[in-house]
């Protein structure tokens, strides 16, 4: 069985193992953000638990590595991102002839996430990625970089090749800030890697190594994309948030096609909306039984099991990164939203489900309610 037929299997997840630190505890002093990128991080990443990005169970693996060239303000270098603080913990210095621009790498770190989710946790690690890369684009970011090379990423971010004990972080795409050169990770990737933060006290779990695994063979390319996100007003993304079901009610036809449209110009996977939601569908989406309380759905389909593991990553990346523009897109309109990220196997809905939107409007009979 292979680790994507694992995570859509029935299994249920074993139990929680503690989740580790919300954010990797890198050492430096935190520095603010410099203006030319406060507005941009502020609006896409920053927050405590309830951030702008949406991430399963509110776990938010995602990290952000800003690489940083002239003329942003700091001195050129390497810098994490603190969301919860809104600051930057400057992790090294950039050699004379750094590159121009800002660059975000964004990576995971496992534990959050399979803390909870166990076994399918690593596709949810790969969609929480795409909705911040979404989250960044929406707040004025130009291009990402979806397929790069894991190893090129770790490179170029100078993630430390041992982690001595530390939790480590896994790559998975990049984000252009500010314009700059189409090399520029090819040009970060020639500086040699930073020290790693402190170990961590907890030691990994089976599931857990098993999801590093599986991180680490993904493999890619190196194309920039951009990003085309839709423009809303600020208003719009400070106020995202998903929805507490139930949202009965069905939106208006010209504005789930709205949705719909802003979804599918993805094309790495396949779209599919229905304001028919079988029950039964519920037990794919892990028993999440409110979906028979939602208008309408919105899903993404189309990775089989077997496909390479560049495909999945390819499907998955992009799929949240959808979902996250078309949740945005769906709450400037006014309609009440929510994502479901871990889906098994089942008779009912498209095959080889990799996301979803759930969608619709508040009643007068369910507001002030919550999820059943």
């Amino acid at each position: 069985m292979n680790a994507l037929t694992r995570a859509r299997s029935p299994q249920p997840p074993g139990p929680d193992f503690p989740a580790g630190h919300q954010v990797t505890p890198w050492p430096g002093e935190p520095r603010p953000v410099p203006p030319p990128l406060d507005r941009l991080l502020r609006l896409s990443l920053a927050g405590g638990r309830l951030r702008p990005a949406a991430s399963a169970g509110a776990l938010h693996p995602v990290n952000a590595h800003l690489l940083l060239g002239p003329g942003t303000a700091l001195p050129p270098g390497r810098y994490a991102y603190d969301p919860v603080r809104h600051r930057l913990i400057a992790r090294g210095p950039a050699p004379a002839g750094a590159p121009p621009g800002a660059v975000a790498v964004l990576t995971v770190t496992a534990r959050r996430t399979a803390s909870h989710y166990g076994h399918r946790a690593w596709p949810l690690l790969l969609l929480d990625t795409g909705h911040a890369a979404a989250a960044l684009a929406l707040a004025g970011a130009p291009e990402w970089c979806p397929d790069a090379d894991v190893t090129l990423l770790a490179r170029a971010a100078g993630l430390p090749p041992d982690w001595h004990g530390a939790e480590p972080e896994h790559p998975l795409a990049a984000v252009r800030l500010t314009p700059g050169p189409p090399d520029v990770l090819e040009r970060w990737s020639a500086y040699g890697p930073g020290a790693p933060p402190p170990p961590t006290r907890h030691a990994p779990t089976p599931v857990l190594e098993d999801t590093w695994k599986a991180l680490g063979g993904l493999g890619g390319g190196t194309a920039w994309l951009r990003t085309e996100a839709p423009a809303l007003p600020e208003a719009a993304l400070r106020s995202r948030r998903s929805a507490e079901p139930p949202f009965p009610a069905v939106p208006e036809r010209p504005a789930l096609d709205t949705v719909l449209a802003v979804a599918r110009r993805t094309t790495a996977v396949r779209w599919h909306l229905t304001t028919e939601i079988p029950p039964a569908l519920a037990a794919r989406a892990a028993d999440q039984h409110w979906l028979g309380h939602v208008g309408a759905l919105l899903l993404a389909h189309g990775c089989p099991d077997d496909a390479p593991p560049a495909r999945v990553r390819h499907a998955h990346l992009h799929a949240g990164y959808a979902v996250g523009l078309a949740q945005a897109v769906a709450g400037h309109l006014g309609q009440a939203s929510r994502p479901i990220g871990s889906w098994q196997h089942g008779p009912d809905g498209p095959p080889d489900l990799v996301h979803a939107l759930a969608l619709g409007l508040r009643t007068a009979d369910t507001e002030g309610t919550h999820r059943p």
